[in-house]
């Protein structure tokens, strides 16, 4: 099995809780290098995770020619720049979502990772989950007939401390949005999955809580897909009830899964309800 060799770019939590352990377990995995702007911090993730390098300064480790690809873990206004210099320095790329500011951005990071011939991908990984494999076999199957609408709720408090390491998400030239950008978009990543592309979409957001940030705190879209249904999806960090919701009506029958991280399912047809269980991994970024 050959052996892919990572760079790193960034620390954060992401990386400590989930991208760092996954690289290091792996076997078609070696973690070369590690880079953040704090030297300290860069070097305490790479004794971590068994790196034999770290830099303070990312552009070093995109220079480095022992490094393949390289994770993007920084904030989302550093991604194009970052994924620009890799696709020069001929690395792939594994960028943490949102991928840009803009679809500009978006599209300029395609086709410079096209143009090098190296591979551009986001780190969306519910689309891997055994749970939302389920569903689509259940909708391939018509187990509830013909979908007709889908609701989807993401609630999470998020009040960060001014100048907190997360502070960053609240701020619109680095963050792009709130909730809808930050969480929101693992959603909409995992309704493409299960209905194909979307013919229109419109939404609203608002600072219904939080006045004074310069993102929304909560937003709702409207996405009819071309396949068919109608989706909502309702996103918000003004409320302490938490919400993780799925749920797919058709016209036989509806699936619902009251908490999408932990995997629980159930179908209903008629007054029939069947309860299954489909967890994913415990590291969410552990490929399946």
């Amino acid at each position: 099995m050959k052996t892919l060799k990572w760079g790193l770019i960034g620390c954060g939590d992401i990386v400590v809780r989930r991208v760092g352990p996954a690289l290091q377990a792996l076997p078609s995995c070696e973690l070369i290098a590690v880079a953040r702007a704090d030297a300290a911090r860069a070097a305490e993730c790479a004794r971590r995770f068994k790196a034999p390098k770290s830099y303070e300064h990312w552009q070093y480790l995109v220079a480095d020619p022992d490094i393949e690809a390289v994770y993007i873990a920084t904030p989302v206004f550093l991604h194009e720049e970052q994924t620009l210099a890799c696709a020069q320095a001929g690395k792939h790329v594994l960028c943490e979502k949102p991928m840009a500011l803009s679809t500009a951005e978006c599209d300029r990071m395609i086709n410079a990772c096209a143009q090098a011939n190296v591979k551009l991908s986001i780190a969306y990984y519910r689309h891997f989950y055994p749970v939302l494999a389920r569903v689509k076999a259940l909708l391939a199957s018509g187990a509830i007939g013909k979908p007709t609408l889908i609701q989807v709720n993401a609630f999470d408090w998020f009040d960060a401390e001014p100048g907190g390491f997360r502070a960053w998400l609240l701020e619109k030239d680095k963050a792009g949005g709130g909730p809808l950008m930050d969480f929101g978009c693992h959603r909409l990543e995992a309704l493409l999955h299960l209905f194909g592309p979307v013919a229109h979409i419109t939404g609203l957001h608002d600072r219904l809580h939080f006045a004074a940030r310069e993102v929304e705190d909560t937003a709702v879209a409207l996405l009819k897909f071309e396949s068919g249904p109608l989706a909502v999806l309702s996103i918000t960090h003004a409320t302490t009830t938490s919400r993780d919701t799925v749920d797919i009506y058709g016209t036989a029958g509806s699936i619902h899964i009251p908490s999408l991280n932990l995997g629980t399912l159930h179908i209903q047809r008629d007054s029939q309800i069947q309860t299954e269980a489909h967890p994913p991994h415990q590291n969410l970024h552990w490929p399946h």
